[in-house]
């Protein structure tokens, strides 16, 4: 099943919208909802077996598959709500000292730029924003001048989310390797959007999502760590995974009540994707994005080769235009900073596009 007509009856989106934002937060087949729904009722017919008895099987189990996905031992990996808590708890396990400097770009998404200023603030230490020319041009080269003797860490995306670029993460993570720089790396629109090797990465904090392109439910996020650097590493609340000193995965499983559905959901929805070969469908998505621009008649900012497209927008364009495409058009795409970001997943087709470029034309 790989015919978009077919793919849509898959989703529980309104019919009614045109849904070019799958970028943001994900949309949850069906089957994988009936399964997350399944493992709530479960949790409430039976409370205690389920938190108490059998939780850390389950969570073990889950760990595997998405493991086993991401090309890392599932002892590494701790289920979070969301990418963002990932990185949150990376930047406060750096510990980072007086005089520190943490090196990104200006190209990160704004909540973490906000997370990094923070955390700095208490040490004090410096975020580094380097600009980054787009279209991509040498982001290696721009990206690494702004490393000194103070650079204690090394943040990147390895897919940004407004401008829809894929960064040179290995080569970044590689290079920080050589220098002794610690690397955090926000993945958030990676799984199930493009294959992923954390062993081969060499990355020491992974922070991913889940609900995205993976097409799990909404607050199934995880955060890889490396072996050698988990015991510093805390997770939000202090609870029950501290007795005796605990350890990586229980001091991050074990924070008090909590329900642990969209963790262990997480396995159908893989299973869900393989069944439903969605390696045809993530080609067929990336074609229509790379058409876009032309069909649109505007700028990308980058090659195609993803299933999210970024493009600028003409000067002329009205302030409201991303509600007004909604309210006026019914089509539900992100419009930030003179830009615009259509995002394709399987239950997208030639339609949808053709919809959007006949709106553009009248809004424009």
């Amino acid at each position: 099943m790989t015919e978009p007509a077919q793919i849509r009856g898959e989703f529980v989106l309104d019919p009614e919208i045109v849904f070019l934002n799958h970028g943001s937060f994900g949309a949850c087949p069906r089957e994988v909802l009936a399964r997350y729904q399944d493992w709530q009722l479960e949790l409430e017919r039976r409370p205690v077996e389920f938190l108490a008895r059998r939780l850390e099987g389950l969570l073990a189990d889950a760990r595997g598959a998405l493991g086993a996905y991401v090309g890392a031992d599932p002892d590494d990996l701790v289920f979070l709500q969301n990418a963002t808590s990932g990185v949150n708890l990376a930047a406060w396990a750096l510990d980072l000292q007086p005089g520190d400097e943490v090196l990104s770009t200006g190209l990160e998404y704004g909540a973490l730029d906000l997370a990094w200023q923070h955390v700095c603030a208490h040490a004090p230490a410096k975020y580094v924003r380097m600009p980054v020319t787009v279209p991509l041009a040498n982001p290696v080269e721009e990206i690494w001048s702004g490393v000194t003797e103070r650079t204690r860490a090394l943040f990147v995306s390895h897919i940004t989310s407004e401008t829809a670029l894929r960064l040179p993460v290995e080569e970044l993570c590689a290079r920080a390797r050589e220098r002794g720089i610690a690397t955090v790396v926000d993945g958030a629109h990676v799984p199930g959007h493009v294959p992923l090797d954390l062993r081969a990465l060499d990355v020491d904090y992974y922070a991913g999502n889940c609900h995205k392109w993976l097409c799990a439910p909404k607050g199934a996020g995880f955060l890889y760590v490396r072996r050698e650097l988990q015991q510093a590493i805390a997770p939000l609340v202090i609870s029950w995974g501290y007795k005796d000193g605990g350890t990586f995965l229980s001091r991050h499983e074990k924070q008090g009540t909590r329900d642990p559905s969209a963790f262990l959901t997480v396995p159908h929805a893989i299973a869900w994707l393989v069944a439903h070969d969605w390696d045809s469908v993530r080609e067929r998505c990336r074609a229509l994005a790379a058409r876009t621009p032309q069909r649109l008649g505007l700028e990308p900012l980058g090659d195609p080769g993803l299933q999210m497209i970024t493009m600028r927008l003409p000067d002329a364009a009205p302030e409201d235009l991303q509600t007004r495409l909604y309210d006026e058009h019914a089509i539900e795409i992100p419009v930030f900073d003179g830009m615009i970001r259509a995002s394709f997943q399987g239950y997208n087709d030639e339609r949808d596009l053709d919809v959007l470029a006949d709106a553009l034309s009248a809004l424009l």
